[in-house]
């Protein structure tokens, strides 16, 4: 299932224990550096617009191209992460915005994206916003059924308790994202 590279797993899922801290990103630390040094050395607007790609928060893409340049990936993440735990709910809800549903390929049955069209349904009128969840963690024969439960566990929740879940899964995905925008070859910006 083709999922845009905006997914995350539940924080109460149980998680594989050789799941990496880091997104698998495909590529060496010295495909990372040369990806880096790009991103580094783009203009601010376009530093900025590519930061957007990984969350859909102005205020974060802003924080995150005005603290250029990083000096490694590993201090790139943390500063991602760092700008995510600092967003505001009205921030958090822009990023929200900005996040595609998890889908499935078209060629999977039909009752595959009648379960998961209403799920995310459901999930939306009881909390307002796109369910988030990043599955790097999990094969693509996997995604349906994690989004699936992820969605199942999540409903459960209070309010609050799925806000907190939700910013986590947005630090996420920008993490993931942000792997990925370093990996890309200069001018494949996402």
């Amino acid at each position: 299932m083709p999922v845009q590279p905006r997914p995350q797993v539940p924080a109460d899922a149980p998680v594989p224990a050789d799941a990496p801290a880091v997104p698998p990103a495909g590529g060496s630390p010295a495909d990372h550096a040369v990806g880096l040094a790009h991103f580094n050395s783009l203009p601010f607007a376009a530093a900025e617009a590519a930061f957007l790609e990984c969350c859909g928060s102005l205020r974060w893409a802003h924080r995150m191209a005005a603290h250029r340049p990083y000096p490694d990936l590993g201090a790139l993440l943390a500063a991602s992460d760092e700008a995510g735990y600092d967003l505001a709910p009205g921030d958090i809800a822009e990023a929200l915005a900005a996040e595609p549903a998890p889908c499935l390929h078209h060629d999977a049955p039909r009752a595959a994206h009648l379960a998961l069209r209403a799920a995310h349904a459901a999930y939306e009128s009881r909390f307002g916003h796109t369910f988030v969840i990043c599955l790097d963690a999990y094969t693509p024969g996997q995604h349906v059924d994690q989004v699936l439960a992820g969605i199942r566990v999540r409903m459960e929740h209070e309010v609050d308790e799925e806000r907190a879940v939700t910013a986590e899964e947005l630090r996420r995905l920008a993490r993931s994202r942000i792997v990925e925008l370093m990996t890309a070859g200069p001018g494949q910006e996402r």
